[in-house]
């Protein structure tokens, strides 16, 4: 199951050289409000993994994944917070070569989705090589929920 912190550091073999990493973020240029550029960045304990800057984000809860795509590497999700709407998009990445890539376009949620305990991403236990992404979309006048496997290698 996913791996959640927003006050304390969530660790992870995000690289895939069997030693756990530690993730933690911060935010730059962000008011109360959520006025100006806000940035929030999220940095590894090993600094020979990039950061990855998400904008606008003020904040966020961070997630280990756990290895999604069968690479051998731990995938990193986030959920930026926001001052406004409770649409907001999770992020999920994967470590490639040449650095962050998302493993699929972000996935829309809303809070309802949230609160029903509906996580947006999983390992497809019956498929191998996709995941189950559990989304809200606005259709016919109401939030509804979607369950789709997509595959991500």
């Amino acid at each position: 199951m996913a791996q959640e912190a927003n006050t304390e550091n969530i660790q992870g073999d995000f690289d895939g050289n069997g030693t756990k990493e530690y993730v933690y973020t911060k935010v730059s240029d962000c008011g109360d409000e959520c006025e100006g550029k806000c940035e929030t960045t999220i940095y590894f304990s090993d600094k020979n993994i990039k950061p990855i800057t998400i904008s606008p984000a003020n904040q966020g809860s961070l997630y280990n994944l756990g290895d999604l795509n069968g690479d051998g590497k731990e995938e990193i999700g986030f959920y930026p917070n926001w001052c406004t709407s409770c649409w907001h998009p999770f992020y999920v990445y994967t470590l490639s070569k040449t650095g962050w890539k998302p493993l699929l376009p972000s996935i829309s949620t809303h809070c309802n989705q949230w609160e029903e305990d509906k996580f947006p991403i999983k390992k497809d236990p019956k498929r191998k090589g996709y995941v189950i992404v559990t989304s809200s979309k606005w259709e016919d006048d109401d939030i509804k929920i979607k369950v789709n496997s997509i595959k991500v290698n």
